[in-house]
């Protein structure tokens, strides 16, 4: 980022004259320099304006406020900057020459689908990703002031609590593409129904130009239902072999998974380093993407090859003759049982699953996890742990439907104690659970415990 202050305030829609350059943005009042924008923003907790007299007398290019304040900096002055910093990422997203958006969203795999997207677009050029969690209305501006020059590609996943949002998001990225990973009952509790769900989804064509291409899960009972006239719609499958892009021949081994990608008269191996159908589907979208920006399939598959899950992403570790299957960034029905799976498929010795609770689900959450519990005894897991108060749901339907050994706690460390007394040599482990349920701070006891660092 290069911008004068006399340039930035003009694509706020106001004026102030100043040769200030700016080179970065923060809402950081902790990190500014004399060449920071710093957007006064105000949240559930801190309100920007009240910092933005220290920010002056640190030095700062300049400051965006929407109350007025008495500081030695420039301000511009807007009616909101929440909106404002929204603005100014689509501005600076557009002043980048030659820049390809690919926009995604989803109930389920956005981030898997956008490390592997990324893993492909970084084959024609530098690649931007979204971070870690930040796809809301802070993290997607964020992401965007971080593009240079010499970025080619910028993979941006947009999150939802409600209505509205992904239209916000899609309007700030503008994308050149989207990708709509599936239809679940994630936020079911805020949008009320799968089809209330899917129309949030489809907010991402907001910001969409017309005749672009959107992908979408031709499996998905509600996505292959999509048609419009005014974009360019690829469906991409497993199930459907109506689907314009297959995967074929799927074949797990190990803590990989290797199937053959269909494009027409394309055909192409592919060998991922993670295992789960589900991946497959997220593969399978970053190898239509590939296809559609010229990316040859031997460079689509080299680039997929390079995927490394993030986070905690079912992440597997091999600790003392034990696998631990790390995978606590979220959870909903349809992922608990993709988590299940992949237990099921890479497992030597005895299946343990510990599961928590699966939030955001409302009046479906007790369905949702009986569901889940019936489902891990389908799949003859050895034990399954629970820890919640939703998950009693899942351990009691587990139960009932013959599983032997099934344990339910609401104390982490009654937890870990019992899986601790439990655990042998051989055995496969999944931890699995919504974030907000910090999961992770279970099997981080177990490290401690085993003395792993």
């Amino acid at each position: 980022m290069n911008l004068k202050v006399t340039e930035i305030a003009k694509a706020l829609g106001t004026n102030l004259n100043s040769e200030n350059i700016i080179d970065n943005v923060s809402i950081d009042s902790r990190n500014v320099n004399e060449t920071t924008l710093f957007f006064a923003i105000k949240g559930d907790r801190f309100d920007g304006h009240d910092f933005v007299k220290d920010v002056a007398e640190k030095g700062v290019g300049a400051v965006v406020c929407h109350k007025k304040v008495d500081c030695n900096a420039n301000v511009i002055y807007v009616e909101d900057t929440k909106k404002a910093f929204l603005q100014f990422a689509n501005y600076y997203r557009n002043s980048i020459e030659g820049l390809r958006v690919i926009g995604l969203t989803g109930s389920v795999g956005k981030t898997t689908t956008k490390e592997m997207v990324a893993c492909v677009m970084e084959q024609s050029g530098e690649t931007l990703k979204t971070e870690g969690n930040l796809n809301n209305e802070i993290g997607v501006p964020r992401t965007l002031f971080r593009l240079e020059k010499t970025t080619k590609n910028a993979v941006i996943e947009m999150g939802m609590d409600g209505a509205g949002q992904i239209s916000v998001l899609s309007k700030c990225a503008n994308p050149d593409v989207a990708i709509i990973t599936n239809v679940g009952v994630s936020h079911i509790e805020n949008l009320g129904s799968r089809e209330g769900i899917l129309g949030a989804k489809l907010e991402i064509l907001h910001g969409l130009p017309k005749g672009a291409p959107l992908f979408l899960n031709g499996d998905n009972d509600l996505l292959s239902t999509v048609k419009t006239d005014d974009y360019k719609v690829i469906f991409f499958g497993i199930e459907n072999k109506n689907c314009d892009v297959l995967a074929e021949n799927i074949t797990e081994n190990g803590l990989s998974t290797s199937f053959v990608a269909t494009k027409g008269d394309i055909i192409q191996e592919i060998i991922i380093p993670t295992v789960g159908i589900h991946n497959v589907y997220d593969a399978l979208s970053a190898f239509a993407v590939g296809l559609e920006y010229n990316i040859s399939p031997e460079n689509i598959a080299k680039g997929l090859a390079n995927y490394v899950p993030s986070g905690m992403r079912q992440r597997i570790k091999e600790i003392n003759g034990i696998t631990v299957i790390e995978d606590c960034y979220n959870a909903s029905p349809d992922s608990q049982k993709a988590g299940l799976n992949s237990l099921c498929k890479i497992a030597k010795g005895r299946k343990i699953a510990v599961l928590g609770d699966m939030l955001e689900l409302g009046s479906y959450s007790e369905t949702a996890h009986r569901n889940v519990g019936e489902y891990a005894s389908e799949c003859k897991i050895d034990m399954l742990f629970t820890y919640g108060e939703q998950s009693k749901f899942m351990a009691d339907s587990a139960r009932k439907s013959g599983l032997m050994n099934v344990y339910s706690f609401t104390d982490k460390n009654e937890l870990t104690k019992s899986l601790l007394s439990e655990i042998q040599k051989g055995d496969t482990l999944l931890f699995k659970a919504s974030r907000g349920m910090k999961l992770e701070e279970v099997f981080e006891k177990i490290y401690e415990q085993w003395d792993v660092k």
